[in-house]
């Protein structure tokens, strides 16, 4: 039995005319045998679940250098957060969940260490080869470094969920909004605990738009979205919801992102990337070879090996490199 052909057969009948269907993807650079069990973009998901770059994502850091607790978000429960909330907007919008899954899962594969912090680093030093976007990386991940051969409408999805992205499908856009609602809800969360604000410090506008809680303040983000977009060719919020976001944003980067406790090792971040980005220039041959053989820029190689580094294996690699070790006499 084709089960495949089953769940292709249930998405026409179910899903709506906007969603992406299985059966009408574009395809993939390198054409596979199908599968008889799974579609394309459930193919995409698993082969994503099952990347080292997506378990790395679980020493890579959200916001708070190498916080002190168990319970502050990674980049691997923040991808897991943007999957679980975009998943609920597509499943009640009647889009591909599948395929919003998979872009949710592999939109921060390319993410470096230490979070925006590292990436910003990594920015610097490949300002003259065009720079560095963690979400250019991610699809360079899956596509180069691992060689995953994803899906088009993945790889779109990955590539444009940012701010400044335009994905092509509306599974895409979903993704791009789930990400923003996360990472600000998760973030006053962690805040909370590291002591950098209170839940009373949010502006009255959004406590009282979307909640004084956690949870109230996701259940009100996502229903605006999906009340605002069920049965149109888009996804997005109510205009009074959009500004209410924006407001929660600049909240956040002034009183967060930026503050003190959130940027205190921040310079450190950038000298250890400096450092060792220097190293591995005048030492190439230190790089691994799958990398190597993916660029014949060097810049470029060593931008990709560092950009896979989690948090520890950078530091560890730093001091391998510069930090004297202890000896002694037999």
């Amino acid at each position: 039995m084709d089960y495949r052909q089953v769940t292709c057969e249930i998405e026409d009948k179910y899903l709506s005319p906007y969603a992406q269907k299985s059966a009408q993807t574009k395809g993939r650079k390198r054409p596979v045998t199908p599968c008889k069990i799974r579609t394309d973009f459930q193919r995409d998901r698993d082969r994503i679940i099952h990347s080292k770059a997506f378990r790395r994502l679980k020493h890579k850091t959200q916001v708070f250098l190498a916080p002190e607790g168990d319970h502050y978000r990674t980049r691997l429960t923040h991808t897991l957060e943007v999957s679980q909330i975009a998943r609920t907007i597509a499943r009640a919008l009647r889009m591909n969940e599948d395929l919003t899954e998979a872009i949710s899962l592999g939109h921060d594969l390319g993410h470096t260490p230490f979070g925006h912090a590292g990436e910003r680093a990594l920015n610097a030093r490949m300002k003259e080869f065009g720079g560095f976007r963690h979400e250019a990386q991610s699809v360079r991940v899956a596509e180069v470094l691992e060689n995953m051969n994803l899906t088009a409408e993945v790889l779109d999805g990955i590539g444009n969920h940012s701010r400044r992205g335009n994905p092509s499908t509306v599974e895409g856009m979903i993704v791009r909004l789930s990400d923003q609602i996360a990472y600000l809800n998760h973030d006053v969360d962690d805040a909370i605990r590291a002591g950098v604000l209170s839940a009373s410090d949010l502006p009255r506008s959004v406590r009282e738009g979307f909640g004084d809680t956690h949870g109230r303040r996701i259940d009100a983000m996502i229903s605006d979205i999906i009340d605002n977009s069920y049965g149109k060719p888009t996804v997005s919020p109510s205009a009074r919801a959009a500004a209410l976001t924006e407001e929660f944003r600049e909240f956040m980067f002034g009183s967060v992102y930026f503050s003190p406790v959130a940027k205190a090792e921040e310079s450190k971040v950038d000298n250890v990337v400096l450092f060792v980005f220097d190293h591995f220039m005048k030492n190439p041959d230190e790089v691994p070879e799958y990398i190597r053989i993916a660029s014949d820029r060097r810049e470029r190689q060593v931008c990709d090996y560092i950009a896979t580094m989690t948090d520890n294996y950078l530091v560890r690699t730093f001091e391998r490199i510069y930090v004297p070790k202890g000896w002694a006499l037999v």
